[in-house]
């Protein structure tokens, strides 16, 4: 069954031109001008029930204006939104009962408050009735590990326990649909993995559908089986997540500082990105080279320091935006 249901949708915005200088500032104060952006330029999509789908691009790409147009916040120019059936801006009371949305750098909760008092606030003005809302929140509170900071005020809790808090705020009212803004934004790796799986054990319980924007190549890897990629509002790929990591996700970066020059000139699957004396920045494919094999080459007691990441998400897409752009023009 689709829970959201997207049709040639488009969002543009008038901005006003800023002009140089101070007769240029003056000008734009008395005779203004304008120009118009379109945000989002006629995408499609569909998302099914209990599914989990990241929805990713870089910065200016589009994300938080389809987000806000699929839960009511923002009217589209064009096109049309279902979303469980409703037309987010004609139904937009409706469907918040039915809609839950965490955005990691937005706070929704009180901060003198406790979770528990939060909680209690949120099950009112979802008119949930006492009894029923007592038992929502001891269950949601025991599977997102609550207990040992649930009375505490919001304020004095750390980072990734309020994200927690976040979230069960956001699932009182049992929504079908979650919408998660850069959930684990600014959290160490443990609490981001802990909050991962969290979300994992929300949508398998529940089968509540994700709906997933995040810069983290880690989320979306471990948490996504498909992914929409947007880029200046339009959808550059909408593929499955074992696809994307096939064809991009196959790069590491090692950079390594090291007591001794090391030598990894003549090994395929390994591309200096910048040496510098002892310090190096590699690209590895793995589909070429084994991480581990790498790692061989290596003397241990030649380290002085080493960190393994993943190619950055913007990398990613910009790589895939080209390749579509080509394929474009050999068409």
């Amino acid at each position: 069954m689709k829970v959201i249901e997207v049709k040639n949708l488009s969002k543009s915005f008038k901005v006003k031109i800023k002009e140089k200088g101070f007769k240029g500032s003056l000008k734009s104060i008395i005779h203004p001008k304008y120009k118009i952006i379109k945000a989002v330029n006629n995408i499609s999509f569909d998302v099914e029930e209990g599914e989990m789908i990241a929805f990713i691009g870089p910065n200016g790409a589009g994300k938080s204006t389809t987000i806000k147009m699929l839960t009511g916040i923002l009217y589209r120019n064009e096109g049309e939104i279902k979303v469980l059936n409703l037309d987010p801006s004609k139904d937009r009371k409706k469907l918040a009962y039915k809609i839950g949305t965490v955005f990691g750098q937005k706070e929704q909760l009180w901060m003198h408050l406790t979770p528990m008092d939060n909680f209690k606030f949120f099950a009112a003005i979802y008119d949930i009735p006492e009894k029923e809302a007592e038992k929502r929140i001891e269950e949601l509170s025991n599977l997102f590990e609550m207990e040992s900071f649930i009375n505490t005020p919001v304020r004095n809790l750390s980072l990734g326990q309020r994200i927690r808090s976040e979230i069960v705020a956001s699932l009182i009212h049992n929504p079908k649909i979650l919408f998660l803004d850069e959930p684990t934004i600014g959290l160490d790796p443990v609490v981001k993995e802990n909050i991962r799986k969290l979300i994992k054990k929300m949508n398998k319980e529940y089968n509540t559908t994700i709906f997933l924007t995040s810069h983290d190549v880690l989320d979306i890897e471990k948490l996504c089986k498909r992914v929409i990629i947007v880029n200046n509002g339009r959808i550059v790929m909408d593929d499955t997540m074992n696809n994307l990591k096939y064809h991009y996700l196959n790069k590491k970066i090692v950079e390594v500082k090291s007591k001794e020059k090391i030598d990894f000139n003549d090994e395929d699957g390994i591309t200096i990105l910048k040496e510098k004396e002892t310090n190096l920045k590699l690209e590895i494919d793995t589909r070429k080279k084994n991480l581990s094999d790498v790692l061989k080459l290596i003397d241990p007691e030649n380290i002085i320091d080493i960190n393994i990441s993943n190619t950055p998400l913007e990398q990613i897409i910009s790589e895939i935006y080209k390749d579509n752009k080509v394929e474009k023009l050999k068409k």
